[in-house]
């Protein structure tokens, strides 16, 4: 009985090690699956994470695409208008400062080259230099126009064609394209040799064409200068600055307009002075 009891023991020991590392193996085995599917997820969210990037990234391009297609289809137009804005500066050379021009197609040019995205901003530098071209254009004709007479008659009497260029090269040189110009001996009685009038344009005595070329200069940059003062001419003489300054004085004032441009007379200006003078070249009077 005993023996037979002891062996039933045995094998119950022997059935409950078997169970328990039965249990053992399952746990193990459910251990892995869950380390498995942990794994599978987060391989299958890096995917789905992959797909979403490369899927923007497609979207990104296609948008891009889009953009440089629309940039591509209005370029031609800002490149024929550049072209005949070139031809257009050629044509005036000589005759009309077009620095000012050539700066602002340059910057229009530059914008259109650094644009990716936006047509609309080549349709604008387009329209720029379209409105330059025709700038241009105006002030050729204006220059053309004066070189044909003066108010009072003919360009030039004494100092024949070549004389006249030389001194129509020397005021457009100075920025005074179109601005009118004709051969006179009624400056100040025939005394000064050059003059301006309020009406716009400029006189010079026929020697005036022998002189040398920076002098020549200065002398048309000074003419010019009382151009734009007969602009402001209400405002310039009201105001107080201008009088301690300059004394009221317009040669004096001219002068130091004249070298503001960059063409120096006999006569000094300091800086100050130079700082109020060139404000007239725009209009300002302070």
């Amino acid at each position: 009985m005993r023996r037979t009891i002891a062996v039933t023991i045995a094998a119950a020991v022997v059935v409950c090690g078997a169970i328990v590392a039965r249990a053992d193996g399952l746990e193990a085995d459910r251990a892995e699956a869950a380390a498995e599917l942990i794994a599978l997820a987060e391989r299958t969210d890096a995917a789905a994470g992959r797909t979403a990037y490369l899927e923007g990234a497609v979207e990104r391009a296609q948008d891009d695409t889009a953009d440089r297609a629309a940039i591509l289809e209005v370029r031609p137009a800002f490149v024929a208008e550049i072209t005949a804005l070139s031809a257009a500066l050629e044509g005036a050379e000589g005759k009309v400062d077009t620095a000012a021009h050539r700066a602002s197609a340059l910057s229009a040019q530059q914008t259109v080259l650094a644009e990716r995205d936006d047509p609309a901003t080549v349709t604008a530098a387009t329209a720029t230099v379209h409105a330059l071209t025709e700038k241009v254009g105006e002030q050729v004709v204006g220059w053309q126009a004066a070189q044909s007479a003066g108010p009072g008659g003919p360009a030039w009497v004494s100092s024949g064609p070549d004389g006249y260029a030389r001194v129509r090269a020397a005021l457009d040189q100075v920025g005074g394209g179109g601005v009118g110009l004709y051969e006179s001996s009624s400056c100040a009685g025939g005394t000064a040799p050059a003059c301006a009038n309020s009406g716009g344009y400029i006189k010079y005595r026929a020697d005036l064409a022998n002189w040398s070329t920076g002098r020549l200069q200065w002398a048309m940059a000074h003419e010019l200068a009382h151009i734009y003062q007969f602009r402001v001419w209400g405002a310039l003489n009201s105001s107080a600055a201008y009088r301690s300054s300059f004394g009221g004085d317009p040669e004096f004032l001219a002068n130091c307009m004249a070298v503001v441009r960059g063409y120096p007379g006999d006569v000094g200006c300091d800086a100050d002075q130079q700082a109020w003078a060139s404000g007239i070249w725009v209009g300002a009077v302070r």
